[in-house]
């Protein structure tokens, strides 16, 4: 286990001491509210930490606190991880971004359309063009999500077991092979909306690789970045001591331990979900932001070329579009207005659409359970907030972390 320490003052690097410190002092009030059990941050810029907190407790019903070793669900800031590893493999020759996925996941070959109806009697239609490689990886397949409670295909996935997750004892294989033989939600690469994409990317990445995809993200991803408490389980009476709880607002306030969903990070999964199936610490996540804000490589070790960075981290959506123009307002880790989508990360596209203190550029994601990242490669900055409450929709943190972020910036 490792420790995310200070590495500079904040003055060397162009930031507010003083300012900084308003970070904390505004979430130790959603402690002191019952909003939050405890949350941990990290602001790096130039490549170097300058801020590090942590505050409240990781377990409320123990009294045990945050530290900096603790283990938190990160959920969809997987989806990041998993976008590297396809296009390390893009990188390589091993698939290319045009492919259709039947390519690698022979039941996508039969995939059809929503056209009208209900989930127990869908009409459909063909595909005009198939769910490709760069589909999955900008949420523009037409998969979804069986928690959204939007629409017919939604309630289909959930008649399969597949809300959040897949059922238990299923793979990733038989995963990707029950939701090709459901409806797309719309013609592949017309709209984005947000679902099991990464999922089957996973799957994409198992199958061009020859890996498992635990196998590659250990080998090729988490151990080369010294991400050595990251994983698809955590297991180990010292490892679990180390986890957060996971909790859900209680009506009326305060907070209630989440049950079901908690528990899975503790039990070896059978399905690995390249969509959400992490656990990881501040110190590891902010090792693979760093990775990304350096264009590809930290501490001598190269995941990505710079230009392949760049290329997934500028907006892939049809037309330069934003999510509030081409997306399903259903769910995102992100705000729609002004936001576009690269290969595997939001992206701002227009500050000022937004109305959140953004810089043009900036690229990131969040997790369920209302963890975070983003990386600023303009002003040169990276910030990682963990936390463990769902939804994550529950309360404005993002926003307001950007700000506190941004208002100490001041060289």
């Amino acid at each position: 286990m490792s420790a995310l320490k200070t590495e500079v003052e904040p003055d060397e690097v162009g930031l507010d001491a003083q300012r900084l410190d308003r970070i904390e002092s505004h979430f130790a009030k959603y402690v002191d509210a019952g909003k939050l059990a405890g949350w941990s941050v990290a602001v790096a810029r130039r490549g170097k930490v300058a801020y590090v907190a942590h505050h409240g407790l990781r377990d409320v019903e123990a009294g045990l606190p945050v530290t900096d070793d603790t283990i938190w669900r990160i959920y969809s800031m997987t989806k990041p991880i998993t976008s590297v590893a396809a296009l390390m493999l893009w990188e390589e020759g091993a698939l290319e971004l045009t492919d259709p996925v039947s390519r690698y996941i022979p039941s996508f070959a039969d995939t059809r359309v929503y056209r009208s109806g209900s989930a127990l009697n869908p009409g459909t239609e063909p595909v005009v063009e198939p769910v490709r490689v760069h589909h999955l990886l900008t949420h523009t397949s037409g998969l979804t999500y069986g928690f959204h409670h939007a629409h017919p295909v939604d309630e289909m996935y959930r008649g399969k077991g597949h809300e959040f997750g897949a059922p238990r004892g299923h793979d990733l294989a038989t995963a990707c092979d029950t939701w090709a033989s459901l409806p797309l939600l719309f013609q592949p690469g017309s709209e984005w909306n947000y679902g099991v994409s990464t999922d089957v990317l996973g799957r994409v990445v198992e199958v061009a690789s020859g890996m498992s995809l635990d196998a590659f993200f250990r080998e090729r991803i988490l151990d080369p970045l010294g991400m050595t408490d990251t994983g698809f389980h955590v297991s180990g009476e010292e490892d679990l001591a180390r986890l957060a709880t996971l909790y859900v607002p209680k009506p009326g306030g305060g907070l209630v331990r989440s049950g079901a969903m908690a528990e899975a990070i503790t039990r070896e999964p059978t399905f690995l979900s390249g969509g959400g199936g992490l656990a990881s610490t501040l110190h590891d996540y902010h090792r693979f932001t760093q990775m990304l804000a350096r264009g590809g490589e930290l501490d001598g070790v190269r995941l990505l070329g710079p230009r392949t960075l760049a290329y997934a981290t500028r907006n892939h959506l049809p037309g330069g579009a934003d999510l509030e123009t081409v997306g399903r307002p259903i769910f995102a880790e992100s705000t729609y207005q002004g936001t576009g989508f690269g290969l595997g990360f939001s992206v701002v596209v227009d500050p000022a659409a937004g109305k959140q203190l953004q810089g043009l550029g900036e690229y990131g994601w969040g997790g369920l359970a209302s963890t975070a990242f983003y990386i600023d490669p303009v002003e040169e900055l990276s910030v990682v907030f963990m936390t463990q409450l769902m939804p994550s929709s529950t309360y404005p943190i993002r926003p307001q972390l950007r700000v506190l972020v941004s208002q100490a910036v001041v060289s």
